[in-house]
């Protein structure tokens, strides 16, 4: 590996970045929500950890609307009604 570092840093560091970034995701996640799983079988278990994936990704955006003034448009509804 050392060798392939050495060699081909640019791409190495690229992949390093992307498993960084998901490593911190889910360490932001755990320490808001809890590391445990409260569910007992595995169909409840993957709805709740999903369920706190939605919840984190909405604290992020209500986070960005208050502290960089975005305003998310999540849904663009077309008012084409026929009379």
């Amino acid at each position: 590996m050392y060798h392939y570092f050495q060699l081909n840093r640019d791409e190495f560091m690229d992949h390093y970045h992307k498993r960084s970034n998901i490593e911190a995701t889910n360490a932001a996640i755990k320490r808001k929500f809890g590391e445990t799983l409260k569910s007992k079988n595995q169909v409840a278990q993957v709805n709740e950890l999903l369920a706190k994936i939605v919840a984190y990704n909405l604290t992020v955006v209500i986070h960005e609307m208050y502290e960089n003034g975005i305003n998310p448009e999540f849904l663009h509804v077309k008012s084409d009604v026929c009379t």
